[in-house]
């Protein structure tokens, strides 16, 4: 079986470039960058001018923050510039971010993600195919292309396109009409096996797409070091994200799947009070076990493969206590087990 495994690229423009050169030396396949307080693209054009070989992925740009117009410059430019080595990697984020700090519209987040996908790729048809630019959706309306406005270095084909999911409808909007399916960190095998994929299949089935047409990206929350005091502040780190994500609403299906749903309320209860650094507390031994992968070095890649090899074939490894080069004997192991 073929994967491939990607690393983290910093959001620090200072480092990228020396970041990616790293990434690169290390063997890795690609990196990704995610939108937090920083723009994800630029790293990743720094990223395109100081590698020859890696695979570059948004995971994951906040899409109802921005057009689809936009959207398909920028992942036009990134592809054509890194000879196709780009993936757009798109997420919806929730309400609050996307009204009161984008200052953007939301409505029907699943609906909304589906038809910006569409106009991405209509855009796309007319860049690339010379077909007439006649989107008109419920959300969305692109009918004006002039030439002076149409990039002419397509050589490199379209980029791909991949769409960040948990619940039953964006996973299905992700198998209708997406590249990639970028499962959240915040999941389980069972949750993965039990709800994912069925969505996923649904969403595939809809469209009349094969199976194998949106395949699954994954960084599994990971609990490792090469010393005690660093895996005590993995361990640290990973209970307190895994309570953040568990705050949320949206995320309270990955808790229900396993019976530990009345701790969301709690949790979200506690975000309000700012009492952040006592939610980890809440997060037991045996929800750690389940939502993370937890062992020394040596024992993650046989974790991870053992409950997600059969089904990913993009895994991103990142740690934010980890240093690099023990993420790349986990991607080593990781290429040993899959070869095998």
């Amino acid at each position: 079986m073929s994967i491939r495994i990607f690393a983290h690229l910093t959001d620090d423009l200072s480092a990228a470039a020396r970041e990616a050169r790293e990434i690169e030396a290390l063997g890795f396949d690609g990196a990704v960058t995610q939108e937090t307080a920083h723009d994800p693209f630029f790293p990743l054009l720094l990223a395109v001018a100081n590698t020859t070989r890696l695979h570059l992925m948004t995971d994951v740009a906040i899409a109802f923050a921005r057009s689809p117009m936009t959207l398909a410059n920028v992942a036009h430019d990134l592809n054509a510039s890194s000879g196709g080595r780009f993936t757009l990697g798109l997420g919806s984020q929730i309400k609050p971010h996307i009204t009161r700090r984008f200052s953007m519209p939301w409505s029907h987040p699943a609906a909304r993600m589906r038809e910006l996908v569409q106009a991405i790729q209509a855009i796309f048809a007319t860049w690339y195919d010379g077909a007439p630019l006649r989107f008109e959706g419920q959300f969305y309306t692109h009918t004006l292309m002039t030439p002076a406005f149409t990039p002419t270095n397509t050589a490199h084909g379209k980029p791909a396109i991949g769409i960040a999911a948990v619940g039953p409808l964006m996973t299905e909007t992700a198998g209708a009409v997406a590249d990639r399916l970028f499962v959240h960190p915040f999941t389980s095998e069972n949750y993965l096996r039990q709800a994912t994929l069925p969505h996923l299949k649904a969403g595939l089935d809809s469209a009349g797409r094969p199976a194998g047409a949106c395949q699954l990206f994954y960084g599994p929350l990971i609990v490792t070091g090469t010393t005690e005091e660093i895996f005590t502040r993995s361990r640290q780190a990973t209970l307190d994200r895994i309570a953040f994500y568990a705050s949320t609403p949206a995320y309270r299906p990955v808790l229900e799947a396993h019976g530990w749903g009345d701790l969301q309320p709690e949790l979200q209860a506690m975000t309000r009070d700012g009492r952040w650094s006592e939610m980890g507390r809440l997060v037991s031994e045996e929800m750690l076990n389940t939502l993370a992968v937890v062992g020394d070095v040596k024992d993650i890649a046989p974790q991870i493969w053992a409950r997600y090899g059969d089904l990913v074939t993009d895994f991103s490894l990142s740690s934010g206590t980890v240093d690099r080069s023990a993420l790349a004997r986990i991607a080593a192991d990781l290429r040993a087990l899959a070869a095998a």
